[in-house]
């Protein structure tokens, strides 16, 4: 009788011990879980910083703006390398379409160009630029209208006295075929007119150095050139119509391009994350305007891959 209540007790005993030891080992399953869970709850909430390159290129006219929005971006994310380069809307779009550039800067819609599938490319329209003519000083001209003006471009006319200037040889500077400045200052001030043969250059900036250093040289250039106190070139009002930021919002002047970034297909989420900011009340209210440019939402007309131009 006393084995039996010995061999109880000690049954009842080993019973306690295996369930406190499974009780024990349930709760340590039980943290590693939990803490697995917070461990993976703490990743999936942070933000992943920004990393990689992106290199942008083609419509100089656009270029000091996407130039100054790279910088402020890479000052946000120091991880991400952006270059910047010209070569004109043409080159743009074709490197773009190639996959040589993830953005392609372009002042012209694809759809004008015969040699780039725009079905391929996604537009991207951040700002808009002005164009008008720039003079050299010595001309004696700040007004044409737009018959002088395509007069002058064309050849017909070879002495500014001829336009009411000084008694000077016209000297023409030109961009490249492939330009889309030239492309939008040949549609909307030319009236499509084929110009005079002149100096050919594929950069605005030399364009507006050779302007200011030829007496008597006029070409073209987005008004985002034209800056506060440099009196190297004279911007051309055309039929009396000042080339401001009012009158090419308003639509009264007629020199006036959508800026845009095409991109391969959807865009990597490093370079939409770059199209976003572009896009940002503080870069459209801000660089937009302190740049040259007018923001998309300021405008109260719009354009179309024709040029037709209409309101709002």
């Amino acid at each position: 009788m006393k084995k039996k209540n010995l061999l109880a007790i000690g049954l009842a005993l080993v019973l306690s011990l295996t369930l406190i030891l499974s009780a024990c080992g349930n709760g340590s399953s039980s943290g590693s879980s939990d803490s697995s869970s917070s461990s993976k709850s703490d990743s999936s909430s942070s933000t992943e910083a920004l990393s990689g390159k992106i290199t942008i290129g083609g419509s100089t006219a656009l270029q000091p703006l996407a130039a100054q929005a790279a910088k402020e971006f890479m000052d946000k994310n120091p991880n991400v390398q952006i270059e910047v380069q010209g070569g004109g809307s043409g080159t743009g779009l074709s490197e773009a379409q190639a996959g040589n550039f993830d953005i392609g800067m372009s002042d012209v819609f694809a759809e004008s160009k015969s040699n780039i599938d725009a079905k391929a490319l996604k537009d991207y329209q951040v700002a808009v630029v002005g164009m008008t003519a720039a003079v050299n000083p010595k001309a004696g001209v700040k007004n044409l209208s737009k018959k002088d003006l395509q007069a002058v471009f064309t050849g017909k006319v070879k002495n500014w006295k001829e336009v009411g200037g000084k008694d000077l040889k016209i000297t023409l500077v030109n961009r490249p075929d492939g330009s889309g400045t030239r492309a939008t200052f040949d549609q909307f001030a030319l009236d499509n007119k084929t110009p005079a043969e002149g100096i050919t250059q594929d950069s605005t900036n030399t364009v507006k150095k050779i302007i200011s250093e030829t007496p008597g040289a006029i070409g073209y250039m987005a008004l985002s050139y034209f800056t506060a106190n440099d009196s190297s070139v004279v911007k051309l009002s055309i039929d009396g119509v000042e080339a401001n930021d009012d009158n090419v919002a308003s639509g009264k002047f007629p020199v006036w391009a959508y800026e845009h970034m095409y991109t391969k297909g959807e865009p990597s989420k490093l370079v939409k994350a770059f199209l976003d900011f572009i896009m940002s009340d503080a870069v459209q209210t801000k660089d937009v305007p302190a740049q040259g440019y007018l923001s998309v939402n300021d405008m109260k007309v719009q354009r179309d891959a024709t040029g037709k131009q209409s309101d709002k």
